[in-house]
């Protein structure tokens, strides 16, 4: 079975959470706190292999999780940080943000790694929260929760060359003739449903091509096997537009041509200035002759190759035009534009004003903000000091005075992630 999209889940590991521990040696007096940080939660990897050529495999497995961190230990000792868990995903693997529509990766070389869904950092022990004023805090911070991702698989086959055209115009039998495919051949339309690959041995050249389902108009839009088979053309070299010069379904050849070229322009703009030889196909046949002399006055700056699949007439001058024309072109992989964001630690004096915000659940005062919500799920809610630090965190980035500004009075309820509270004056 050929698939070529899938949705999934990922989520990386959280981080173990952080110790709380004292040292208790004998001859040791006021030893201290020895409460170790917890190790980092395994990034969620995906690393592309050669051996694969479809996502059937995440038909059956959608969700992936890697492991989380060990916790803390006592005597100061860290917990190990948890393996990453890989995933392998088959050359040509674009990776999508599902809900934000953002390219996270663009995998075409084997080994190329790529991390989808990062791990939580472990939280820390109390050693770390030893100062003048607590020198035996019992304080420690559960680990930080792993990333986690809706995301789109897109798998856009690497070929040298694709078979372009409207649906039964030859593309199945020219493959079929000049490889080992077997590709399902049929007198009807849509007789290709995914692509089908060969290898076009001609001694000291071959190349890969690949015969892609048929492009109907609206193709662009998704209408017919449109986006099925127009994000495979994206990866190929060069095109090889195939054409029905005897025009057997009674479309005009040239007609045929021009909508092709203008639903690859439509789906990507980028196709238009991708190299292209016409294959005007099924010579064999009445009529075929005086079509072809009529379109080469019409399209007078592209190379045209009259051939038969059927009979093979012209398809080993086809294939050498191909292989030479594919010598001139670079093997440089259209990829998609990823947005590398350089990481960067910022330190502020003062809160930005934007980092929460506060709205009404009926009576329930809820504020949202991504750093405070990642602070309630690290706060070890069943130790008293760490609840007190994370009221002064609180009261520090102004969240009391927000409140107030809102109308929160003593007694009301703040909800901040899945965490409820009262306010207290």
């Amino acid at each position: 079975m050929f698939v070529d999209q899938v949705k999934i889940y990922v989520k990386g590991g959280d981080g173990g959470n952080g110790a709380v521990s004292f040292r208790r040696e004998k001859y040791v007096p006021l030893g201290g706190p020895a409460g170790g940080d917890g190790g980092r939660g395994g990034d969620v990897v995906f690393v592309v292999d050669e051996g694969l050529r479809t996502l059937v495999d995440f038909r059956y497995q959608r969700h992936f999780r890697a492991p989380r961190g060990e916790n803390g230990r006592n005597k100061g000792m860290h917990g190990a940080g948890a393996e990453d868990l890989i995933v392998r995903v088959p050359p040509g693997t674009t990776v999508v943000d599902t809900d934000t529509g953002e390219v996270i990766a663009d995998l075409v070389e084997h080994g190329q790694r790529a991390v989808i869904a990062k791990g939580g950092r472990g939280g820390r022990g109390n050693i770390r929260f030893a100062t003048a004023a607590n020198p035996a805090p019992e304080i420690s911070e559960n680990g930080e929760p792993g990333q986690e991702r809706n995301v789109t698989l897109e798998l856009k086959l690497i070929a040298d060359v694709g078979l372009v055209g409207y649906p039964s115009v030859g593309k199945s039998t020219l493959l079929a003739s000049v490889t080992a495919a077997k590709p399902k051949i049929a007198a009807y339309h849509f007789t290709t449903l995914t692509p089908n690959l060969g290898v076009v041995d001609l001694g000291e050249k071959s190349f890969v091509m690949a015969d892609l389902p048929g492009l109907i108009e609206g193709a662009h839009e998704g209408v017919g096997l449109g986006h099925q088979f127009l994000r495979h053309v994206e990866r190929t070299r060069l095109i090889v537009h195939v054409i029905d010069m005897a025009a057997t379904d009674g479309r005009d050849p040239y007609e045929d041509y021009q909508q092709i070229n203008r639903e690859l322009k439509l789906y990507n703009i980028k196709l238009e200035e991708r190299p292209q030889i016409i294959a005007a196909n099924k010579m064999d046949l009445p009529e075929a002759a005086e079509n072809l002399a009529r379109f080469r006055e019409r399209v007078p700056d592209v190379p045209i190759y009259p051939i038969s699949a059927a009979t093979k007439q012209g398809v080993q001058e086809l294939m050498y035009a191909v292989a030479d024309r594919l010598e001139t072109i670079p093997k440089k992989l259209q990829v998609e534009e990823v947005a590398e964001v350089e990481e960067r630690v910022v330190y502020r004096a003062e809160p930005e004003p934007d980092e929460f915000r506060i709205s009404r659940d009926n009576e329930t005062f809820v504020v949202h903000g991504e750093k405070l919500e990642k602070l309630v799920r690290m706060t070890n809610l069943n130790s008293y000091d760490a609840v007190q630090r994370f009221a002064r965190i609180m009261r520090s980035m102004g969240v009391d005075d927000a409140l107030r500004r809102h109308g929160a009075k003593h007694g009301d309820t703040v909800r901040i992630g899945e965490m409820e509270f009262e306010f207290v004056e």
